[in-house]
């Protein structure tokens, strides 16, 4: 018996086929996709972001004065406070600094932010320059650009005189989408959560499901992606618990993951980036779902700087490592990840000074490095398609591979 199986023996828990054994694939449809009738018992409504007990989104649009306000994440979690987008500079300073953030989030504010843009300007010049202008805010996620090409495409043939109505038709389009994608992602995640669940030595013992980052209901319109099936598997009665993994050094687990979290009720206990692997190796971790900025066509996944290390871990220890991601989020123009995804170089300072409450109440940010130390601030790391055990998509679970992915392309 090695380190792993002895950790997995001390917690009670059978031992995972080994990785690539597609335990958690079966059976499949002739799609490739768990069918409907293993999917878990959807919800009686179609809304999963809460906030103080009340149903809201991150990104509302208010039909009548033509603008979008959204939950400003810069502030979270200790204050909520909404922000009103009503201009092509609102929605690029608000991805920029990522008081929205999340691959689909970003989309969906960016079809509305060009939408205003062309209530500004609507030639074709005024298209192209605000397309430019938001396409340049964050360079990894690719919703971003899918979401611009979207409305782009379905403007252009019209006449300027229409073209901010058909922007703003289509931004709503984009986010109702959304909505009822991450839904299905939802329900498809929760029939993995099920199965993994009736194979541990003690069903009835808490389904333990380590995050990294944050692909909630916050990095989306609504539902989110990798905390969907958590969301639905913990309304459907499931016992689930949460590690949540603090992202550095932004802290998106902590402060917003958590946040999500605890405003649904969902057990869950915050740890250290660093404890990861740890907690994998003692046999304390189920499975590790995560969600993705941008998949390439053979499946290789670009997330949050950290997810690759905790892949690593998983795969050593033969824990089950998903992704959980639109079909939206598949860039099929590449085929190798660390070779072609480009990754975002942020802010030094944000590895090399803290934000939170000091003891007043008051935000402060402190710096916690020497003053001549430099900084290195890699946004995203590539996951190998090698060492994932399924996407989990809106259409089903399949294979991270270029093969299975190919069935997607037209799905």
């Amino acid at each position: 018996m090695d380190l792993a199986e002895a950790a997995r023996h001390r917690a009670g828990e059978e031992q995972p086929p080994a990785q690539g054994a597609n335990f958690d694939h079966q059976p499949f449809d002739g799609f490739g996709c768990i069918p409907s009738g293993l999917q878990g018992r959807p919800l009686r409504n179609s809304e999963s972001m809460k906030i103080h007990g009340q149903h809201h989104r991150s990104l509302e649009a208010d039909t009548a004065r033509r603008t979008a306000r959204i939950l400003d994440q810069t502030m979270l979690p200790h204050e909520v406070v909404w922000r009103e987008l009503a201009t092509l500079e609102d929605a690029a300073e608000a991805i920029q600094v990522m008081r929205v953030r999340g691959a689909p989030l970003i989309g969906a504010t960016a079809a509305f932010g060009l939408c205003f843009g062309l209530r500004a300007e609507a030639s074709d010049a005024g298209l192209e320059q605000g397309y430019r202008v938001l396409h340049a805010t964050r360079p990894t996620a690719v919703n971003l650009r899918w979401a611009l090409d979207r409305v782009r495409h379905v403007v252009q043939p019209l006449p300027a005189s229409q073209r901010a109505e058909a922007a703003w038709e289509e931004a709503l389009a984009i986010s109702e989408e959304d909505v009822r994608t991450n839904h299905a992602i939802g329900r498809h995640g929760l029939a993995v959560l099920r199965t993994i669940q009736a194979r541990k030595a003690e069903p009835t013992a808490p389904l333990n499901v380590m995050t990294h980052c944050n692909a909630g209901w916050l990095a989306a319109v609504d539902w989110g992606m990798a905390l969907a099936p958590i969301y639905l598997a913990h309304d459907a009665g499931m016992k689930v618990h949460v590690w949540v993994s603090e992202t550095r050094p932004r802290g998106q687990g902590a402060s917003l993951t958590a946040f999500e979290l605890a405003q649904h009720g969902v057990p869950h206990t915050l740890i250290v980036d660093n404890n990861a692997g740890h907690l994998i190796q003692r046999g304390l971790v189920d499975l590790v779902i995560t969600g993705a900025d941008r998949v390439t066509a053979q499946g290789d996944v670009a997330n949050k700087i950290g997810t690759y290390l905790k892949a690593l871990a998983a795969r050593a220890h033969q824990v089950p490592f998903y992704v959980a991601m639109p079909v939206s989020t598949l860039d099929w123009t590449l085929t190798d990840g660390i070779r072609d995804i480009p990754i975002e170089q942020r802010s030094a300072r944000e590895v090399t000074h803290v934000v939170g409450l000091n003891a007043k109440g008051q935000r402060e940010e402190v710096l916690i490095t020497p003053t001549s130390t430099s900084a290195r601030n890699d946004g995203f790391d590539v996951t190998p398609a090698a060492l994932i055990t399924g996407l989990i998509t809106e259409h089903g679970v399949c294979d991270a591979n270029a093969q299975a992915l190919a069935k997607l392309k037209n799905a």
